[in-house]
């Protein structure tokens, strides 16, 4: 075949839905994807390195909030989606998304260490005709300046846009969402080369409503960068208003609501515990750290940071503030936690503020207990917990409640009648 043959043939089979389609990395993000696409009709495996998830796969048992049994065993059932932990499967490909994590270090520079790995081991059974997108979250250059480079190491001479193809498309999964799914939440690609990109939109066209190419892989970095960053700092500009209505005696919810009666020029953000999930708190600290590598300071959002993982001590020292009114110190007295999942309505815990909250309060003695519908227990920070089954008596027996995530399956005004001293970091409660 000729080079050119590789990207035609490629675009034949996208089109057709004849195409074997990877995903690697079965969490948040690669399950909904290996089921978006395996439902679009392409045949899909999903590799990840944890026996027991591909297992669940397989028996379509999903872990995923966002993904149901039914639809896991359906597609497994018809043959259009497998799991398996082989990477091996990689030489039968003729795409291969990375979806793995892309976490940071506890200095806070980008670990690329599950990205990098994995891109090694694409390499080694790198072919003809292969695309490889990466989808996990990360710096702008990650693609043309880690994955690439592994890609060429493999010794086989392919060229990139015209042997094999590169492309990054950032996820951008809401958990718990049913109104934007990853069916219909515009997807954003960008390309090595145009043909790179080419095949890319083909790829993701033929499972989501609409696409979005963009000029570069870097562009489509800085795209997903830019959306959660602007959250970020806009969340940290209203935890401020909430502090500094505190100062001035004045309710920062009031103010809020009387702000977004304006029908143009102001979008409302709520205050609330800090941030958390797997890309608000994490994300604009990779652009931050990659400008500092060229010498640049993101003041916004270094300030934004400092504010927003500073909301969990500032919501300590309200349940402090509260109990010393009351007649109480905090060492000894019972504090229950309602919500930690990161935001409402999932069973996702991680990066929570929640976690930072109980973590305080134990250091300061209290004796924390929580509730969540979502998750029934947790290990963190050397914490052990798993919530209270009676709900209603551990509300009566609390001396504070303090409301961090404001899932629907709560009835608050039943919570309001059995509470006698709240912490309200959600404004649950009105």
């Amino acid at each position: 075949m000729t080079q050119d043959d590789y990207r035609r043939s490629l675009l034949h089979k996208l089109e057709r839905k004849e195409a074997h389609v990877g995903v690697i990395g079965l969490g948040y993000v690669g399950l909904p994807l290996a089921v978006a696409f395996a439902s679009a009709g392409y045949r899909v495996t999903g590799l990840d390195v944890d026996e027991a998830k591909a297992a669940k796969v397989q028996a379509g048992q999903s872990y995923i909030g966002d993904v149901s049994d039914s639809a896991l065993k359906d597609l497994v059932a018809a043959g259009k989606l497998r799991a398996t932990t082989q990477h091996s499967v990689l030489a039968e490909l003729d795409a291969a998304v990375i979806c793995v994590p892309t976490p940071l270090n506890k200095t806070g520079d980008p670990n690329l260490s599950f990205i990098i790995s994995t891109a090694e081991t694409i390499a080694r059974f790198l072919h003809p005709g292969l695309l490889v997108v990466l989808e996990s979250t990360t710096y702008p250059g990650t693609t043309r300046e880690i994955i690439l480079p592994k890609l060429l190491e493999n010794g086989m001479g392919l060229k990139v846009g015209e042997d094999f193809f590169l492309a990054f498309s950032p996820e951008r999964v809401d958990p718990g969402r049913t109104d934007w799914t990853i069916f219909n939440t515009p997807k954003v690609v960008g390309g090595v080369t145009p043909a790179c990109r080419e095949v890319a939109v083909a790829l993701y066209s033929g499972a989501i409503q609409k696409v979005v190419p963009v000029s570069s892989p870097e562009a489509a970095e800085m795209t997903k960068l830019l959306e959660n960053t602007f959250r970020a700092i806009n969340i940290g500009l209203v935890n401020e208003v909430l502090l500094m209505c505190d100062k001035l005696g004045l309710d920062v919810w009031e103010v809020i609501e009387a702000a977004a009666t304006k029908p143009f020029g102001f979008m409302k953000f709520t205050p609330g515990p800090g941030l958390g999930g797997h890309c608000i708190p994490i994300d604009p600290l990779y652009l931050s750290w990659k400008l500092k590598t060229l010498k640049y300071t993101a003041r916004f959002i270094d300030l934004a940071t400092e504010i927003n993982t500073g909301m969990p001590a500032y919501w300590v020292g309200k349940v402090q503030d509260a109990l010393n009114e009351a007649g109480k110190p905090v060492k000894g007295s019972h504090v229950l936690v309602l919500g930690v999942a990161f935001k409402k309505n999932v069973d996702d815990l991680r990066e929570s503020p929640a976690l930072d909250i109980i973590h305080l309060l134990v250091q300061k003695g209290a004796l924390v207990s929580y509730h969540d519908p979502h998750i029934p227990s947790f290990s963190y920070e050397c914490i052990s917990m798993s919530s209270v089954p009676d709900l209603d008596a551990a509300l009566r027996r609390a001396d504070c409640v303090v409301i961090v995530t404001d899932h629907d399956a709560y009835d608050w005004d039943w919570v309001r009648e059995r509470v006698t001293l709240c912490v309200d970091t959600r404004h649950a409660l009105k």
